[in-house]
């Protein structure tokens, strides 16, 4: 079946099954900075901006993304090449299979909350796990990038 997308603002047109989630066509397109992690919605590793919002693309079928607007990370390359250097400056970067998600996690934040809380922060991100930290590098690299105005 065709499904047509927008996909980092280029509309595309999709060759894929009727029971194949986004996550598998994604890749298979070599959109490769969509990870898979654990296929249950479990890790957030699958993670894109579905209409801006972040959700897994390991449980949505491709099919019902028809019409709509899908952001990878490649889509918002500059932010996070900023949200990347303050996870260096922060020591937060390990092995960086969750960075992609994560970016587009964060991104998130920004266009959505004004001046969130730590708390806020750490609630919209409770699905966005990484296995190499303890997440406080990350939640300083984060609010830092979050109060970032350049």
């Amino acid at each position: 079946m065709l499904v047509n997308l927008k996909v980092n603002n280029e509309a595309k047109t999709f060759v894929c099954e009727p029971g194949e989630y986004l996550l598998d066509t994604l890749r298979k397109y070599n959109y490769l900075s969509v990870r898979r992690g654990c296929d249950n919605t479990s890790c957030g590793v699958c993670t894109v901006l579905f209409d801006g919002k972040p959700v897994p693309s390991c449980s949505l079928l491709t099919a019902r993304a028809e019409g709509h607007e899908i952001t990878t990370v490649e889509g918002i390359q500059d932010e996070a090449e900023k949200i990347g250097r303050h996870f260096g400056d922060e020591g937060a970067d390990q092995c960086g299979f969750c960075n992609p998600s994560l970016a587009l996690a964060v991104y998130a934040i920004k266009k959505e909350l004004k001046n969130p809380s730590i708390d806020e922060v750490k609630a919209y991100l409770v699905g966005n796990l990484c296995r190499c930290t303890g997440y406080i590098a990350q939640e300083r690299a984060i609010m830092k990038y979050l109060g970032d105005q350049s």
